[in-house]
């Protein structure tokens, strides 16, 4: 395939993806882009919650209801992780949260500046919410890429993403690689992941209950969206994730874990397997249309989004290993 015509297949990708009671182990059933999406409450420790978005690309159906979010209630506010895929589903959350607790909103955490995570923002923003990220976003809210995705957001997921949507900056940049924000009497240690999935990954860990909301450094049950991330960097910060001492891992995609350590492996083995394979035909100067076609793809093949995302996976991990071979 021209690179050109998967540089555009990547875009139109991008713009669908971003890039149970709890903590169900099983793999839930894949979720259709057609079906609609109904938004439950999931309790993961004491005082924190999270919703699951479906297994699927966005569409207007699911309203690019196809992330998760969270939040915690402390001693005088919530603090939400994430604000979704469009400002109908951000007001949703909001109904959420005041179905828990009257307490105010007062702080949003963005672990990474795609699509899906943050077009919801502009709904917690109008409540006076501080919205906290890395700073290395600033450069993406400022780019063209963001332009060109809303705008093609606007056609594909109408009415959900319209006019009115837009991107919405942080009012607090952190630029430590490690930062402690004490909110309520609650500790949020924010860990800077990136380059991974997004150069500005973060990881939000809540000490006391051991919760984990890693965004999409870990996908669940689901194929990963890897696009141009930085695949060898992603590999050392889950391997760095496996140190801490999470109790509950929220994905950024797929259902809460109990089993943090082993529901990290896929994402790992995923990437690993991406990187040996397309490395070896990079060094052996193979067109990648041959070396995609004679990889064995059998482990991953039954999952999730594998037909809609794994091929431009390989590809841009094709360029990838390109760039890094010696």
């Amino acid at each position: 395939m021209a690179r050109n015509t998967l540089a555009a297949a990547s875009l139109a990708l991008l713009t669908m993806v971003g890039a149970q009671p709890a903590l169900a182990h099983d793999a839930p059933a894949q979720a259709t882009a057609a079906a609609p999406v109904r938004m439950q409450l999931q309790p993961v420790a004491r005082n924190a919650y999270y919703v699951q978005g479906a297994s699927a690309l966005g569409s207007p159906a699911n309203r690019n209801f196809i992330s998760n979010a969270g939040f915690v209630v402390t001693d005088d506010s919530v603090v939400v992780i994430d604000a979704l895929g469009s400002p109908a589903l951000g007001q949703e959350l909001v109904e959420q949260i005041r179905a828990v607790t009257a307490k105010p909103i007062s702080h949003v955490i963005i672990t990474h500046y795609h699509a899906d995570h943050i077009y919801g923002l502009q709904v917690f923003e109008a409540l006076g919410a501080k919205i906290v990220a890395n700073a290395l976003a600033r450069e993406y809210i400022q780019s063209e890429t963001a332009r060109l995705r809303l705008e093609a957001s606007r056609q594909d997921l109408a009415p959900w993403i319209d006019g009115n949507t837009r991107m919405v900056p942080a009012s607090q940049w952190i630029r430590a690689a490690t930062q402690t924000l004490r909110i309520g009497g609650t500790d949020f240690v924010l860990q800077h992941m990136g380059p991974a999935h997004a150069p500005e990954d973060t990881a939000v860990f809540l000490p006391r209950s051991g919760v984990l909301f890693i965004g999409d450094v870990v996908f669940r049950n689901r194929i990963p969206y890897v696009g141009q991330a930085d695949s060898r960097h992603w590999i050392a910060a889950l391997d760095s994730l496996l140190q801490l001492p999470v109790k509950v891992m929220v994905p950024g995609h797929g259902p809460a874990s109990t089993h943090p350590k082993a529901d990290m492996q896929l994402t790992r083995d995923y990437l690993a397997y991406l990187r040996e394979a397309m490395g070896k035909a990079a060094a052996n100067l193979d067109p990648f249309d041959e070396a995609y076609a004679s990889t064995d793809w059998s482990r991953f093949a039954h999952y999730p989004l594998f037909k809609e995302a794994n091929r431009m996976n390989a590809y841009n991990t094709f360029l990838l290993m390109e760039q890094e071979k010696p």
